[in-house]
This record gives C-alpha cells, structure tokens and sequence, in this order.
C-alpha cells in the first residue's frame, strides 16, 4: 500500500482556503482548485516507488490486477480529485467514447498540435464524471425543460431576450433547445454584451432564483454563457449527495467543496463563461438536447458498511465508509486497484495514518485493512 503524495492545481477558479482547511495547512493566498489522486501524466502521483504511473508501467498486471488490464488497459482508468471552486467553472460537456475517438483522430490527421488553444480533443477517451459534495455545493446539471426555461427568461423582463423565450415554446423540445444555446452562442459579441448586462441588472435586482445567475454574470461579464446557464437545471447538493455526468450532458460546477472521479481523459468542449477557445459547431455535435433531471444521487448502503454511489459506466466506482469511534475493522481488499482518500477524523490503512485530504493506492489484490474514526473514500474500477 503506497503513501500517496499529490499535485493540488492552482487553476484561477479555485479557493484559496478550502484545500488547506482540509488539509490543516496554511493558505499561501493562492487559489488551489483541485489536488489530483492518480497516474494522470499531467500530474501523476508521487509514492516512495517512483510516481503512480511509473510504478504501475513498471508492472500493470501486479498493479492493477489481469481483469482491469485486459478491460481497460495497462493504465489506472480513473482520476480521483479533491475539488474546490472557490468561482465558477466553464460551463461544459464532454464527449462518448465514439465521439471522442472521432475527433482525436480528425486532429491528428489535421497535426493540430495536442497544446494548441484551439484543440478539443486532447486523447481518445471519454470523460463521465461523479462529483461528491463535502460542503455545501451548488452546479448547473442538464437542460432544465424549455418551458421553464423560457419562463425563468421572460421573467427578466429584457426585451433582447424574447425571441429566445419565443422559441423555448416551440416543439420539438429537442429543436427548440438546440435553436436557442445555437442563436446565443452565436449571436454578435457587442450585441449578446449589451442583453447579459441588462440581463445581470435584472437577476441583481430580482435575487432569489436569479441569484446564481447575478453571481456568474460578476465573474463573467457579457459573457453569453450567462444567458445559456439559464438554460440549464440549478442544482444544490448537501454533503454525501453527487451528481453523475455523462456524455453530452452540458454542466458548470459554481461554488464548494468536493471528491470528484473521473474517467482518466482531459476532453473537455466549453459553452461559454471562459476565456478559452468555444467550438460551437463541434460543441452542438455532442451535446445531448433534452431535458433531464439531474438525478441527484445518494449513496446505497450495504451491510458492511459501505455506501455505494451507483454509475452506469465501468472505468471507476466510488464509495465511502463513515467509521465510527471503536468500530471494527473493515477488510477492504479487492482483484482490482484501488486509491483510499480520507476527509475526515482519521483512519488506519495498512500501517498508514490517513488524516482529512491524504490518501494511499493500494495495488490489486493486496490486503486493504482500514479501521479508525473518519470518513474514507474508495475508488476503483469494476472489471
């Protein structure tokens, strides 16, 4: 079992304080956004073996078990992450498998260069993701149905807007929303400033529901991915609740603090609220137009303890186990590789003391013995 020694990111949406309170270390005002847990080659963890990704090239087989190898690959399928965004993030989607291997391989033939600002497809994978809250945690999930959308539109009163309100009521559903984040993505820049300004003095003015709204508008002014955000599903989370986001399904994350897992990809098409490169024809390629719940998830207890957040996809499974003070201990040994992240109290893992933001791999099969009083986090993969 293999201490592990993580990268935090200091990407400018991050908070400067979350990852440090968790991990009761000083902040250095920077923002930290995400502390990655895995073999990622951006930022693979450190062990006393050599990084995770060496260690597990080294021999994947002993690794991460015959079943993960030939499902997956000689690679650690999943990134998992300590999350915090202290403002928010781009809004957007990623693509299925079948997308994502179509546009990596048009720009390869096109020698876009995998750093180029304007390249989409950075490797062939797909990217589902599970966010789960530690705190408090608000998100943009799914488009909301185009009725209430247009209902929360009209209620701005701004008049640039109702063409869009107009449109949100034709059928079908799916046309109707794909007209609109179309006509709003590609609307004239000066002209779509001009509708989110007096769209923000609006939401400012009427608060509430508009709330979320005034606050991404402060971070992007006359961005047109406010008016698209409106489009979208609010959703709050309470610790121990997540989202699962799948192909196609456009999402921002706002505010809070979170675990996040992740298929191991970094595919990533943005709508809006960033200054980066916004492909709208290939971004209308893949998302999903319908409207979806967001189908805020709970996680299903077992009687051992474990509480599982289901998924329908194979290349990661997260679970947490909430110890109790003079609790038994739990053997959590498994055939498929593992990453145990603690968040709170402190847990005893294979001769490590794991205290909130620490984390260790444990290889497949190795004996994985945890007790203590703590919550713990466990990603791995079905295989």
């Amino acid at each position: 079992m293999d201490l592990l020694d993580n990268t935090i990111r200091p990407y400018a949406w991050g908070s400067p304080t979350a990852i440090p309170a968790l991990l009761g270390a000083e902040p250095t005002g920077e923002p930290q956004a995400e502390m990655w847990m895995g073999a990622h080659p951006g930022a693979p963890s450190r062990t006393a073996r050599g990084t995770l990704a060496d260690v597990i090239a080294t021999a994947p087989d002993r690794e991460l078990g015959t079943a993960a190898v030939e499902k997956f690959g000689p690679r650690l399928p999943f990134l998992l992450k300590i999350l915090a965004a202290g403002a928010p993030l781009s809004l957007q989607v990623h693509p299925d498998l079948t997308q994502a291997k179509q546009g990596y391989d048009d720009e390869e033939r096109r020698g876009i260069p995998l750093d180029a600002p304007h390249r989409n497809y950075k490797d062939a994978n797909h990217k589902p993701e599970l966010i789960c809250a530690l705190t408090e945690f608000d998100g943009l999930c799914g488009f909301r149905d185009p009725v209430q959308a247009a209902d929360l539109l009209d209620g701005l009163g701004v008049d640039s807007l109702k063409p869009y309100v107009d449109l949100l009521h034709a059928h079908p559903e799916d046309a109707a929303l794909r007209e609109v984040l179309t006509a709003v993505l590609s609307a004239d820049r000066a002209e779509m400033a001009r509708t989110v300004t007096e769209a923000t003095t609006a939401c400012t003015r009427l608060g509430g529901t508009y709330a979320p709204y005034a606050d991404l508008a402060h971070h992007y002014p006359g961005d047109p991915g406010v008016i698209a955000a409106m489009l979208l599903n609010h959703v709050h989370l309470q610790p121990g609740e997540a989202l699962y986001l799948g192909a196609g399904i456009p999402h921002a994350y706002l505010s809070g603090l979170g675990v996040e897992i992740m298929a191991n990809s970094d595919n990533v098409l943005r709508c809006g609220l960033t200054p980066k490169h916004v492909d709208v024809p290939e971004l209308l390629r893949v998302v999903r137009f319908e409207p979806t719940d967001p189908g805020v998830l709970r996680p299903e207890a077992s009687p051992d303890g474990e509480e599982v957040y289901e998924t329908p996809i194979d290349e990661f499974r997260l679970s947490r186990y909430v110890l109790p003070p003079g609790g038994a201990t739990h053997d959590l040994t498994r055939p498929t590789p593992q990453i145990l992240l603690c968040t709170a109290g402190s847990v005893q893992a294979g001769g490590h003391e794991l205290t909130p933001g620490h984390s260790v791999f444990v290889p497949a099969g190795e004996t994985a013995e945890v007790s203590g009083s703590g919550t713990l986090f466990r990603a791995t993969v079905i295989a």
